[in-house]
Parts: structure tokens; sequence; C-alpha cells
């Protein structure tokens, strides 16, 4: 969180900048005419992404503003932004060549290039590897090439840092230009090399707003001789994906991967976006819980819903 604060005729005005969280609303006035002064105040507009789907997991599209309620800690919130319209995409890679990985690497790396072949002109990726560290291989770019390339020269070896590649990730994304971002881990989950633990980066994805979607290359449930963490893999995956809305799937097979890949890119591009402003107008750095209903349309089987757990609110100026 950054907070200016600027001098305004003897006034403090306090300009809060929800760092990528939120969007400013349009400043309001309100004339101080003892002072001969003008006080312009800023909220906050909370951006949550949803996707709708069937029974059959088809995506359910053509809803509007009001099929949908929104509440923020169980009250209803005014739907005042809602778009369910196709936008670009910023998307970071978040890729595992440790040696866990060993037989899959060919496979993951081929599941990466096919997500990659359905980027458009106007999104931008980067690419983060991890093994026993977490580095940048390619920063955001809008060649392809450029990440498949540098995929294809991956190498499996070392242990397994993936919640630090999670980190950088999450750091990277912070440049990203477009207001659509998500970070994409090809994984099997099996951290035992991080610096950060579970809990510090399911923090750090609640306060981000981005969507984490997990590629969980996983060993069939018959394997033996697992590790403890490889074992516990697909639950922390999915963990961390389902706060921000994303989702994890998972890959016992290798055959799996290719429409794991086409099915993560296309609920991307099929996601309705709710924006409001909260009624719960304090800055006391709180989490707030959020949920999303939709109406049942007609003709449709029951509807499941994605979207973005919550967020925290902005931290008041003494916490600065």
């Amino acid at each position: 969180m950054q907070v200016k604060r600027c001098a305004l005729y003897g006034t403090v005005l306090w300009c809060l900048l929800f760092l990528g969280q939120t969007a400013a609303r349009p400043p309001q006035e309100s004339a101080l005419q003892d002072a001969g002064t003008t006080l312009r105040v800023e909220t906050t507009l909370v951006q949550i992404p949803v996707a709708v789907t069937d029974s059959v997991n088809r995506f359910v599209l053509g809803l509007q503003k009001q099929d949908f309620h929104l509440l923020e800690d169980g009250v209803e919130q005014d739907i005042a932004h809602f778009s369910g319209e196709e936008a670009p995409l910023s998307v970071g890679l978040a890729f595992d060549e440790s040696g866990s990985m060993d037989y899959k690497l060919q496979t993951a790396q081929a599941a990466a290039i096919q997500f990659m072949k359905t980027m458009n002109r106007d999104d931008e990726t980067f690419l983060v590897v991890f093994s026993d560290t977490a580095q940048l291989s390619v920063g955001f770019t809008s060649r392809a090439e450029e990440i498949q390339n540098a995929l294809m020269a991956a190498q499996a070896g070392g242990l397994t840092a993936m919640l630090d590649g999670v980190n950088l990730a999450l750091s990277e994304m912070k440049k990203a230009k477009n207001s659509r971002k998500a970070i994409v881990i090809i994984s099997d989950g099996g951290d035992n090399h991080s610096h950060y633990r579970s809990a510090q980066i399911e923090a750090l994805v609640r306060e981000a707003d981005v969507q984490i979607y997990a590629m969980g290359v996983f060993d069939p449930m018959a394997s033996l001789g697992l590790s403890p963490e490889v074992v516990s893999g697909p639950r922390l995956l999915s963990e961390i994906a389902t706060q921000t809305g994303g989702r994890a799937f998972a890959a016992s097979l290798v055959s799996d991967l290719p429409s794991v890949a086409a099915r993560i890119a296309v609920e991307l591009r099929n996601e309705y976006v709710l924006g409001y402003y909260p009624k719960n107008g304090a800055h006391d750095g709180k989490y707030r819980k959020v949920e999303v209903k939709a109406s049942q349309p007609a003709g449709v089987s029951a509807l499941k819903i994605h979207w973005r757990q919550g967020y925290y609110a902005p931290a008041p100026p003494s916490a600065q």
C-alpha cells in the first residue's frame, strides 16, 4: 500500500492507491466554503473476476449485471461495474524444472507451450522457473517465441522452491500493463526448498489482484515411494489457487496436460468482472470476505461459480 500526502491550501489530502487490487473512483468534491478550499475524497473500486459453468463444466455466457448478487462480509453490495467481454491478459508462468519433474518435464514443457499458443497480440507473458531457487527467465513480453524457447531450454534437477517461485511471480506481476492478471503454475506441487512457507504465500495471494491457476503434474495414485511434499502437492496448489478465484487442475496422465492448458486459457477468456465500491468504507486493513451468487437461467443445468474469495481493505494511515 502506498499513501501520498498532498498539501492542498493548508489541508492534508490523503490519496489512497490500492496497488492494482482496486481502481480509484473518480474524485468526489465538496466545497469548504468557510475555508475557501476543495476537499477531494477517493474511494476504491474492488474488482472480482467470476467464472460461471454448468453442471458439466460448460461456460455459461450471456449473463447480465442484474443476474448477479455480490456480498461483502454478508452485506449486499451495489455492482457499479460489469464486464462480460474478453480483455487483454497479463500472464505469468511459474514453471517447475526441479528433479521431481524429471520424466514429466517434456510433457510439462509441451503443455506450457500449448498454453502460449492461446495468447493474443495484446497479451503479455513472463516466465519464472524454479528448482533449488526461483529466477525470472523471461520478463514481460508479447513475443510468445521468447517464452517457448526458454521453456525448451529447461532441464530437470535440484530441489523444489515452488513457493519462492510464486512469490517472485507475484512481484513481477506488479509490472503488468493489463488489468486482467493471472499466474499459471506448472508443477507437481512438491515444495521442499522454499524460504517462504505456505501460510505466507497464501496471505500474499489474498492481498494481490491476481488469479492463480495450476497445472498439477501429478503422479498416478498408485505410485509408490513418493515424498510427503509431493503427496501434499495437490492440496497446496488447490489452496493457493482457490483463494484467488482460480483453480488447480490435475493431470495424472501425460495425455491430460494439453487439455488442462486449453481449459485454463478458455476460462481466463470467458470470465465476468464485477466491480463495486464497498459500503464499508473503513480503512482498517482487514480481510473482507466476498460471496457471489448468480440467478439460474432457464434451460441451463445447475450453475457452478468460481470467484475471488476476498481482499484486504486499505490499511489505516498510521499503519503505512
